[in-house]
């Protein structure tokens, strides 16, 4: 031990001495550092607002939702008989925190000047306490969702629709019968902009889509289940063993497919089997078509920092080859007077290692910094990107723990780029390093 720490001094002594050559590589490494803590914060932010607003306003951490086929051609997206789905659903899930019972549409909504077609939710918007707090309001109450043939509209499709707190609209959808219906609604709300999932959607009362599409007291479109603290990779398990405990109570289930609900439309409308199926999806399965933009990111950011790793890389080997021609005839005196190969080589290695660890542990607080500021600017995104980050503002999120893992994997980084001029420095004979002229 006692060794160790004095190799470390000794390599932190020389780190000091070689302040100029030294300094552009601190200056690099902390910047690839610093790049890196900001790029992953900036993906970590987007899946953070993402999974918030996405698992609260469109879907659940898991769920279970199936389609009911009056005839081999007519379905309809909605679970019959949801209170005893809920109670086998609740019997194999003991981690469950709680289960939104969502409404799922699809209808026409015209005002007095345009129409739009729109994807409708039903909502019981007096149980769903965390509903109230991601949707944020700009206009009305969101409590008067609660009141009959009520309805809550974004921003954007007010523009459209060329409404108003108080304005009219009327509904028009196909029953489950394949008969057409129409419901006046009053727009009570009007929230602020998410992205994709506000453009093209719409909230209403439970009562009031069961009404539009005349469907029974115990129909509804889907169970959206969420649950305390779990990870994403934990969440397959508890759809596999939810599975198979509704497979247990009798109700055919759908085959998996990773697809959001509405997308498997088409493949269901030629199946032949009437009655109801079931099926059990997860978050990511419901937003299979924007999530695809946070592994773009995570992609574009790895593949930058990959290059500058690779520029730093070479900075590392130059730096070093520069510092062993300049020292040989130091690490010749180390050998002459009985230092081994191996104290040679980990004496090097200290040195790269501290070098690492200054610069990366620099630039980690630099990154962790600049993300704070950021933060605090609320910077504003434009709209087209607003539809993928479902923000108005950027939303940085740097975890201690990523900041750390960045530091320790660049040092690594440096010590392995160190290693083979460390090991040629090792490999010096006494004699040739010390007549080296230098």
């Amino acid at each position: 031990m006692t060794v160790a720490l004095t190799y470390a001094g000794i390599a932190l002594r020389s780190v000091l001495q070689h302040r100029r050559r030294n300094a552009i590589l601190v200056l690099a490494l902390a910047v690839v550092t610093a790049l890196l803590v900001l790029l992953n914060g900036i993906a970590c932010g987007i899946d953070e607002s993402m999974t918030r607003t996405a698992t609260t306003l469109n879907t659940g951490q898991l769920n279970v939702a199936g389609f009911f086929k009056v005839s081999p051609s007519q379905f309809s997206p909605v679970v019959t008989g949801y209170p005893e789905v809920e109670r086998v659903i609740r019997a194999a899930t003991p981690e469950l925190r709680s289960v939104a019972r969502r409404g799922r549409g699809w209808a026409k909504v015209i005002s007095q000047t345009r129409a739009m077609q729109t994807g409708i939710t039903g909502v019981d918007v007096e149980n769903e306490p965390e509903f109230q707090r991601v949707l944020q309001i700009r206009s009305g109450s969101l409590a008067a969702l609660a009141e009959p043939n009520t309805i809550v509209i974004f921003e954007g499709q007010a523009r459209k629709l060329e409404l108003k707190v108080g304005d009219e609209v009327t509904l028009f959808a196909q029953t489950t019968r394949g008969a057409a219906n129409t419901l006046d609604c009053r727009v009570v709300a009007i929230a602020k902009d998410v992205g994709l999932l506000g453009k093209y959607n719409m909230f209403i009362s439970n009562p009031t889509l069961r009404a539009l599409y005349e469907l029974g007291p115990e129909t509804v479109g889907a169970l959206q289940l969420t649950f305390d603290g779990l990870r994403p990779a934990e969440l397959s398990p508890i759809a596999t063993r939810l599975r198979q405990a509704l497979a247990a109570a009798g109700y055919q289930l759908m085959p998996e497919d990773g697809r959001p609900f509405w997308m498997k439309f088409e493949s269901v409308s030629h199946q032949d089997w009437t009655g109801q199926r079931l099926d059990v999806t997860s978050w990511q399965d419901e937003l299979s078509f924007i999530t695809w933009t946070i592994d773009l990111f995570h992609g574009l950011a790895f593949t930058l920092v990959l290059v500058l790793v690779l520029v730093v890389v070479m900075g590392i080997l130059n730096t070093m080859w520069i510092a062993i021609r300049e020292r040989t005839r130091e690490i010749g005196t180390l050998r002459a007077i009985g230092m081994q190969r191996r104290e040679v080589l980990l004496l090097f290695l200290l040195e790269s290692a501290l070098l690492g660890l200054i610069a990366t542990a620099l630039g980690g607080g630099l990154g962790a910094l600049v993300s704070s500021v950021l933060n605090q600017l609320a910077i504003p995104v434009p709209p087209a990107i607003q539809l993928f980050l479902m923000s108005e503002h950027l939303h940085i999120a740097v975890r201690g723990p990523d900041v750390l893992v960045a530091v320790l994997v660049l040092t690594g980084v440096t010590c392995i780029a160190a290693l083979y001029p460390c090991i040629r420095a090792a490999r010096l004979r006494p004699i040739e390093a010390i007549s080296h002229l230098g």
